[in-house]
């Protein structure tokens, strides 16, 4: 199965210690070049900073597709870049966080997953333990409602 992924995830499994699940659960793992930007930038936590200044071998980075971003204007180039890398390389699933950015991929026809979907995932393997996760997720600067936390807890936290 092949993703592409967008700098939240991956900022966000690297800072829980969990970057190791992606190459478990994808068999490919693509990322644009506007993506590797974004996670060596100054601003970036500096554990992300240093992952992504040493990538593994499992992650696959490609050029920024040159295609027409229409209807993604408002989106950060790291998300576009993927959105448009994810249709072109035709990947199973884009793993996207922001909500303005997963309905853009969704709407261009994309299977849109993010960091709780990929632990959710993982959980349903066995490679996570994910109460533990979710509440390590809690201590970074990851936003998300209560009520979607539980719902992840109660669809794969039982498994």
């Amino acid at each position: 199965m092949i993703a592409v992924a967008d700098a939240s995830p991956l900022c966000y499994l690297v800072l829980i210690g969990e970057i190791e699940l992606l190459p478990q659960c994808f068999s490919q793992v693509l990322v644009p070049q506007a993506v590797v930007a974004e996670l060596l930038h100054d601003d970036a936590p500096a554990a992300v900073r240093e992952w992504a200044s040493n990538l593994p071998a499992w992650v696959c980075v490609k050029e920024n597709p040159l295609s027409a971003t229409t209807g993604m204007e408002k989106l950060q180039a790291g998300e576009q870049a993927a959105i448009l890398l994810a249709k072109c390389m035709t990947a199973d699933v884009i793993l996207l966080d922001e909500k303005a950015a997963r309905r853009v991929a969704a709407g261009r026809g994309l299977r849109v997953t993010g960091i709780l979907g990929v632990l959710g995932d993982a959980a349903t393997l066995g490679l996570v333990e994910l109460a533990p996760a979710i509440d390590r997720l809690r201590t970074t600067s990851f936003r998300a409602s209560p009520a979607l936390l539980k719902t992840t807890l109660d669809r794969f936290g039982s498994r």
